[in-house]
């Protein structure tokens, strides 16, 4: 251990510090090191990675304030103000008090700060007037990051602390080492780790395996142990290893056909496909048997929503004997896991308290049930004790309602809980789970996922990496506390004017009331998403400008349906508020009379079934949104329209499905054999066009001569105003 030279440069002044001081010192730390009704107390600094924010030299590095060393090292900073110094506890701790073992440069005045990710910060304690030596300062508090802020030095040189240590208590992770088991008998189970007690406290893992350095941390700051996966392979060990740096188990998922509830990944056939079981097997295996030695290895789960799932590929009895032989399946995966890994149970996830009697008459060597519930989650108790089962359960996706469950707004789609909404229904899901005592084992709710999108916004704790209310309430939930967390502005009483006419291309109105409950200055972003008008799930920056008071102008799409408009208030402290409703784009109006409307209309083709076909001509003309003309797929198409008589055209409205025309004529005729072009295009970019028209005809065509996608063209409506 290398020490620190006698003298600080050419300044003369001693570096050390007078005998009976160190004397002080040093009787100081002897009554520290067993101080009275602190037992269960642990110093937590020694050791551990220290930064700082500036030192004096090399041998004044911040490392050597957490090296156990009382006398002999000391981190020194530059002899300016403000300066810190923070240590790296490496989780999160309840913490009760720090020691400052001061050299003769000193902080007058400091705090003490705390922080779960080393980025945001909050203050436990502020000192005032320290005259030096040894200061021990109570704190109350958690983190994992712990920091002395300096912020007025006793005289001219910097900060200089022979030993900077933070005493408190873990939550007892890293977990125990040993085999994990389900315990204890009918409706008074657990889980074990290593013999410990074992509350599963989890989320569902979504960032990029490559990213789990990065976000863990922050995972495990929310008092997660548990993180939950679908797929395991080659690819997982990264995922495994850095969970397990943190002290996070992982439930390792197996995929199975047709997962995903609404039928995602094929069908199977699992009464006469043996090679897709077989080779199911192989796989699993082979994974099974390089992870189960693995610290975060938990449990393995084997398939996804597929007994629900299979209602997508079979029907009647079909469906039974399939669900049948799935189950049967999956016990015969489990009797295999088994046999490689005895130290870890195996279960199996459904989104359907239905599909459990299935399992119980199948699959008899599972030792845990698992279940994905959202809305319905305080029913999932209810449907286990009616249904007699003797294995208790896991909640393995949970949170608020989810899309499927809510009722539709005045726009006819599906009404979003609000951010208030979301985080209430992740601590009724938790509530619900742990009141199901002795047989439900834990959750990982749904969703620790970054995307920034349609379905992001919906479940996501941290889209693009914004905390949500929903993140501090699963924080709460978990760890008991968010107190000292600053947390996200609060946006209520959202609403759009006009909701339900909002002109393609023109301009409507947000209005949202928003409040920092930190009182922090809040940016705003306004996005829109195409998701119910053309499936389009990415959230689009919207052309938008403020009015004041909460309200925002939107340019609306050009594009008709119903979009979701979203504002989002930011902090400046890495949390958000978002909110959402819907508008409805409808077709600029037009003045004047529309003198096609269902008025003859005839085309050169139309498809007669595909899709929502068949898409005859008079569909453009029909004045309804919803329904279209549709060609086939070829060069040149035409639609044409007999107004009966010769009438004054004055404008054109073309309401393009997406499948639009890239480059067309109109054009008019007296007797719908001889035309005349009073309009041409080769620009067309779908979407609306509307052309200024002067013209006298009782024949109106459109010719249309390049398609601007590979399908063919298709018109909502073809208006003709007079």
């Amino acid at each position: 251990m290398s020490r620190p030279p006698a003298y600080r440069g050419s300044t003369g002044r001693r570096a050390g510090v007078p005998l009976l001081t160190l004397g002080a010192l040093l009787a100081s730390s002897l009554a520290l090191a067993a101080p009275p009704a602190r037992a269960a107390e642990t110093l937590l600094s020694q050791g551990r990675p220290a930064t700082a924010s500036s030192q004096e030299g090399d041998a004044y590095a911040a490392s050597a304030a957490v090296d156990g060393d009382l006398t002999g090292t000391r981190w020194a900073s530059r002899w300016s103000d403000p300066q810190w110094l923070q240590v790296d506890l490496g989780q999160r701790a309840d913490l009760s008090r720090t020691v400052l073992t001061w050299e003769a440069a000193y902080g007058k005045s400091y705090q003490i700060q705390a922080s779960d990710n080393g980025t945001d910060w909050r203050t436990l304690k502020t000192v005032t007037g320290s005259d030096g030596g040894t200061d021990e300062v109570a704190v109350s508090g958690s983190g994992r990051y712990v920091r002395m802020l300096g912020t007025e030095r006793s005289g001219g040189y910097g900060y200089s602390l022979w030993e900077f240590q933070v005493y408190g208590t873990t939550d007892g992770t890293p977990p125990a080492t040993g085999a994990v088991e389900v315990t204890g008998s009918q409706g008074n189970w657990q889980l074990a780790v290593g013999g410990q007690p074992y509350t599963v406290k989890g989320l569902t893992w979504g960032p990029a395996i490559a990213d789990a350095p990065k976000y863990m941390p922050d995972v495990k700051s929310m008092g997660v142990n548990t993180i939950r996966t679908w797929g395991t392979d080659g690819g997982t060990k990264p995922l495994l290893d850095s969970a397990a740096a943190n002290g996070i188990r992982v439930i390792n998922g197996f995929w199975l056909q047709p997962g995903g509830g609404p039928g995602s990944g094929g069908c199977v056939n699992y009464v006469t496909d043996t090679t897709y079981k077989n080779n199911m097997l192989t796989e699993f295996s082979k994974w099974v048997e390089a992870y189960k030695s693995h610290p975060a290895t938990l449990m393995w789960n084997v398939g996804n929503e597929s007994v629900l799932g299979l209602q997508n590929c079979y029907s009647g009895t079909e469906l039974e004997t399939q669900r049948n032989a799935y189950t049967s399946f999956v016990n015969d995966v489990a009797k295999k896991i088994h046999s490689i890994d005895p130290d870890h149970p195996v279960t199996s996830t459904d989104a359907w308290t239905g599909a459990w009697p299935y399992y119980k008459r199948n699959a008899p060597d599972l030792d845990l049930y698992s279940m994905n519930s959202y809305g319905d989650i305080c029913n999932v108790q209810e449907a286990w004790e009616a249904g007699g089962y003797t294995k208790p359960y896991i909640i393995t996706e949970g949170g608020p309602a989810g899309e499927w469950e809510v009722p539709d707004d005045a726009n006819g789609v599906p009404d979003e809980p609000t951010d208030v909404q979301k985080a209430e229904g992740y601590t009724k899901a938790w509530n619900c789970v742990t009141g199901h005592r002795g047989v439900a084992l834990g959750a990982t709710l749904f969703h620790y996922g970054v995307e920034h999108d349609f379905g992001g916004v919906w479940f996501n704790l941290v889209p693009d990496g914004l905390r949500r209310l929903s993140y501090y309430a699963v924080k709460r939930a978990y760890t008991g506390s968010s107190a000292g967390d600053n947390t996200p502005p609060v946006i209520t009483n959202m609403a759009v004017t006009p909701a339900s006419s909002a002109a393609a291309g023109g301009e409507f109105t947000v209005r949202a009331d928003v409040r920092d409950p930190d009182g922090d200055p809040v940016t705003y972003k306004v996005f829109l998403s195409g998701n119910y008008a053309s499936g389009d799930k990415r959230l689009v920056e919207a052309e938008w400008r403020p009015a004041g008071d909460g309200t925002f102008v939107v340019t609306a799409p050009e594009k008709l349906g119903v979009w979701k408009v979203y504002v989002q208030a930011e902090d400046g402290h890495g949390n958000a508020g978002i909110e959402t409703e819907s508008v409805k784009v409808v077709a600029p109006p037009v003045s004047g009379t529309n003198v096609a409307l269902n008025k003859p209309t005839t085309a050169s083709s139309f498809q007669p079934s595909y899709g929502d076909c068949p898409c005859e001509p008079a569909k453009a003309t029909d004045g309804r949104a919803d329904t279209r003309w549709a060609s086939d797929w070829s060069d040149p198409q035409w639609i044409k329209v007999d107004l009966g008589a010769a009438t004054p055209i004055r404008k054109l409205q073309l309401v393009w499905d997406p499948a639009y025309a890239k480059s067309y004529e109109v054009q008019v005729s007296d007797d719908g054999t001889t035309w005349r072009t009073v309009h041409t295009t080769t620009t067309g970019n779908g979407d609306i066009d509307t052309i200024d028209v002067a013209a006298t005809a009782r024949h109106v065509r459109l010719h249309l001569t390049a398609r601007g996608t590979g399908w063919g063209y298709s018109l909502h409506e073809f208006g003709i105003y007079s």
